[in-house]
């Protein structure tokens, strides 16, 4: 899936204490939106991680690249900066980065 992904996000409140994930290796902040909505923009180091989502989500990617194995699935999709990938709520993904830093906003998407 092909994505327009943002450049700039106007209008948010930024949370500033990070979501630190596996010892540092994904960090993420909460921006809020004034009609209640949230995204997170955040880095992920190389590696594999497991993420499970209550919500449905949309990951942009903004620079770098990874690949995906969504829960219930075998096979891994890459994803550059430019595309996007949904993850089904009250499901999951494995995420890998192979080298450099993967960066994204994750939408959660309101059912």
């Amino acid at each position: 899936m092909n994505a327009s992904v943002p450049t700039r996000i106007s209008g948010v409140t930024a949370v500033t204490k990070a979501n630190v994930y596996f010892d540092g290796r994904v960090v993420s902040h909460t921006l809020e939106f004034a009609d209640g909505r949230t995204c997170t923009l955040g880095l992920i180091f190389p590696g594999t991680y497991h993420f499970g989502t209550a919500k449905p989500e949309r990951m942009e990617i903004v620079d770098g690249a990874c690949s995906v194995v969504l829960d219930g699935s075998s096979e891994a999709a890459a994803y550059a900066a430019g595309h996007a990938f949904e993850v089904p709520g009250q499901s999951g993904f494995t995420i890998s980065v192979e080298a450099g830093i993967c960066q994204y906003i994750c939408h959660f998407i309101e059912a």
